[in-house]
């Protein structure tokens, strides 16, 4: 990221480590532990909790030292008048046991060496491309975003002087090559540079996936990679059903309210990646706060222990709703990754991909007065925006969460009035294939 001037207490190069941590079992036999099992224990020692099974919420503003030396070396380590950092816990606007050991168990889904968790996916967004944009900047990203990031671009950093080229998510190499040119061009023109790539895949509605491996021989051949790193909303699909570190990402961005934390009835975000990475982002979140607060990150250890089969379930059954909605005569198509018709997109979707994921958007034969009547009629699911949890929800993007998106905007990149996007739960399939069936009939 772009070198930037830093408060000396919040220096980049001297972040705060575990105080005492625990040696870590990940590997047994030589055999290295998966990410299901490591969820039930990684990061916590219960001999430093009273011996308490699992991790007690931790509700405090401060930390105490344990003699005055102590309290010294901390911040000689802080403003790096010493060596090698600090040791411990100070104040909970930078960390504190709960949010580090919910860091260590993001960190292991996606094979990342660092992970920051935030108070919403918005604010670890936000704080990510603060960290690495100045004025002059231009920002390069796929199309569609989620709304709210999509005018972080382009209305929030641009009172700061940084611009954005945006492309589609299934562009080509040719067409990203011309896109970082053209990037690079502004850039150099305002006296800045490109700082990060910034990418959404699967896009929100669409379903449109971006070729990672793509995007990053094109950033390699036109910039440095030391200083243009390439973030991803992972969404969608993660942590389960996509690891974009392995097709050439640097940093991966989650809305950890969806399926990570997975029972609506939470608000979280994290942005994981390369410890060079994650130490700019954490440098700025400990100044700006931000942070995911303890009991808040106590709820999401508790539901990472069982992701993996809500998704697997979730997953299974959009499955056997897509089958039946696909043969509908008032659905006139699908973006659902399970039924790509695009060649493209089903070649980057077997080599991105391990999974179709549980949420797709539906087109109802009409428009507007169609998909309200279809969502006015649900009986099981629940007409409200957000994805990812137990239950199925339904909403109308053109009219909801991308109404702020202009008009133009919204038919470039495909998302029509007659969308409807739908995030399948774990209820019984046939119930929501029963459910989907009355309210089409209501159409």
């Amino acid at each position: 990221m772009a070198d930037h001037d830093s408060d000396p207490m919040n220096a980049v190069d001297t972040p705060t480590p575990r105080r005492k941590p625990k040696q870590e079992i990940t590997e047994i036999g030589g055999r290295p532990l998966k990410p299901s099992t490591l969820m039930m224990g990684h990061g916590y020692d219960p001999a430093l909790s009273e011996g308490s099974l699992k991790a007690p919420i931790f509700l405090t503003s401060t930390f105490a030292f344990e003699n005055a030396a102590a309290g010294k070396r901390h911040f000689e380590g802080i403003t790096g008048k010493r060596p090698g950092g600090a040791e411990g816990l100070v104040y909970s606007r930078f960390n504190g046991p709960n949010q580090e050991i919910l860091e260590d168990r993001l960190a292991i889904w996606d094979g990342a060496e660092d992970a920051l968790c935030f108070s919403s996916g918005m604010t670890a967004i936000a704080i990510l491309i603060l960290a690495a944009c100045k004025t002059g900047d231009v920002i390069v990203h796929s199309g569609p975003l989620y709304a709210a990031s999509e005018g972080f671009v382009a209305k929030v950093m641009a009172r700061y002087g940084v611009r954005y080229v945006d492309f589609p998510a299934g562009a080509t190499r040719e067409q990203l090559d011309a896109v970082m040119v053209r990037a690079k061009a502004m850039a150099d023109e305002s006296g800045g540079e490109v700082p990060l790539i910034y990418l959404e895949s699967p896009g929100n509605p669409t379903n449109a996936l971006v070729d990672v491996e793509a995007v990053k021989a094109a950033r390699d051949a036109h910039f440095d990679p030391d200083r243009c790193p390439i973030a991803i909303d992972n969404t969608f699909l993660g942590p389960l059903w996509q690891r974009p570190l392995d097709q050439g990402a640097d940093l991966v961005v989650y809305s950890l309210t969806k399926y990570v934390g997975g029972h609506s009835d939470l608000v979280a975000g994290s942005v994981s990646g390369a410890k060079r990475w994650i130490d700019a982002v954490r440098a700025l979140r400990n100044t700006m706060g931000g942070i995911a607060d303890p009991n808040t990150a106590w709820m999401l250890l508790r539901s990472l222990e069982t992701v993996e089969l809500r998704m697997q379930r979730a997953g299974e059954n959009a499955e056997k709703v897509c089958a039946f909605l696909s043969q509908h005569p008032k659905v006139e198509k699908l973006g659902y990754l399970g039924m790509i018709k695009d060649p493209r997109q089903q070649d980057i979707y077997e080599r991105h991909c391990l999974g179709a994921g549980s949420t797709f958007s539906m087109f109802i034969r009409g428009g507007e007065a169609e998909c309200f009547a279809f969502l006015d009629a649900l009986k099981v699911a629940k007409l409200a925006v957000s994805l990812g949890g137990t239950e199925t929800l339904a909403s109308h993007p053109a009219s909801m969460t991308h109404l702020s998106v202009a008009e133009g905007r919204r038919a470039e990149l495909g998302i029509a009035d007659n969308l409807v996007r739908v995030s399948i739960g774990i209820e019984d399939p046939e119930d929501l294939i029963a459910d989907f069936a009355q309210a089409l009939d209501a159409v």
